[in-house]
């Protein structure tokens, strides 16, 4: 008989409440259980940042996280970062805008990295931003228009925030 922990999760500001196996992860528990598909299951071993979400607003690799361990805490998936009217995030407008991906597998994890890289003030130079992101690989190699979206985003964001101190 397979043993099961009850686990209330925050995911994009709604709960669930899962009985899983103490051992499945944050990435399964989204895909598997919640059927939020946007989060991907690259390498599975940490190494290719596909499966990138936030937790209390920090990047993490949900493949490498427990779902018991963010239990109380808000997780966001790329499912979350768009307005609730379905207006889309500035990372998100600046990777179309910039064709920033190929296929398309990387980019829920590479977007969500570029808001924290960007929230978190990475993003000054092309270098800052590529040294940021090296988390996250992208078979197809879009890096420079990877590197254009989050620059472009980074500066609206910037300017957003500016005219917002200045009011």
């Amino acid at each position: 008989m397979t043993r099961t922990i009850h686990v209330t999760l925050d995911i994009n500001g709604e709960m669930h409440s899962l009985d899983v196996e103490p051992r499945v992860t944050l990435l399964d528990a989204l895909r598997d259980h919640l059927e939020l598909t946007g989060t991907k299951k690259g390498c599975d071993q940490g190494q290719c940042g596909a499966c990138t979400c936030h937790v209390d607003g920090q990047r993490v690799l949900s493949c490498l996280t427990l779902a018991a361990q963010v239990e109380g805490r808000q997780v966001t998936t790329i499912e979350g970062i768009a307005d609730d009217d379905g207006t889309l995030h500035a990372v998100q407008r600046a990777f179309l805008e910039h064709d920033a991906f190929q296929c398309g597998y990387c980019t829920p994890g590479q977007i969500m990295s570029a808001v924290a890289c960007i929230r978190e003030g990475h993003a000054g130079s092309d270098a800052e931003i590529r040294e940021y992101m090296s988390g996250n690989l992208c078979r197809c190699g879009a890096y420079n228009s990877i590197v254009a979206a989050v620059r472009e985003a980074a500066e609206l964001t910037a300017g957003v925030r500016q005219k917002a101190e200045a009011a």
